[in-house]
């Protein structure tokens, strides 16, 4: 059994035509006396239908048929409700209490999923990295067997690399060798 507070909202009036009838039989508090009564009979009614997570995922439902049921059973006094709504819906601490726990399971678990999605992409990345690298093994012993062209391809990749770095520093001038250096300097003779 779970401990449910419920707040309702319920905006009502008399029936014009039967204000006389309301006045004789129940008085002029016909309101306070009449629709807490068949407020709370309409709500133990209708919340003990459902459990407690039910009342959290349908509440408009709930709300819905506790209206229904309101306002059938205020026409027999009489008296026509305008709007009825839950405003605040709470439990015991224990419920609370579960329900975060259960959120707290459900996280851990869409967690642990994604490591092991993860490791598995990983994993798999590995394998490939390592296929990859084996064929490009087996491409250079290749290339090696039958000629000096990877070599001469690494040299030249090589040279490319430090030509890169020699132009993006500031304070290093590359001089080509020989005579076709185009400085404004005397001529030795």
């Amino acid at each position: 059994m779970q401990m449910v507070n419920i707040s309702l909202r319920v905006l009502s009036r008399p029936v014009e035509e039967a204000l006389p009838t309301i006045l004789k039989t129940v008085g002029t508090d016909y309101d306070e006396r009449i629709l807490p009564s068949i407020v709370n009979e309409v709500l133990k009614a209708v919340v003990a239908q459902y459990n407690a997570e039910q009342l959290l995922t349908m509440r408009e439902k709930v709300s819905q048929q506790i209206r229904i049921q309101l306002m059938h059973r205020a026409k027999d006094f009489n008296i026509y409700l305008e709007d009825i709504s839950i405003t605040h819906l709470t439990f015991g601490k224990e419920f609370s209490t579960a329900i975060e726990a259960k959120q707290v399971a459900q996280q851990e678990a869409e967690r642990s999923k994604f490591i092991v999605l993860k490791a598995e992409q990983e994993k798999r990345a590995a394998v490939i990295k390592a296929e990859g690298e084996s064929e490009a093994a087996k491409l250079i012993s290749d290339a090696l067997k039958t000629g000096q062209g990877l070599v001469e391809l690494r040299r030249l990749e090589a040279a490319k690399e430090i030509a890169a770095t020699l132009a993006r520093s500031k304070n290093i001038t590359y001089l080509p060798g020989g005579n076709n250096v185009l400085l404004n300097l005397p001529q030795q003779q």
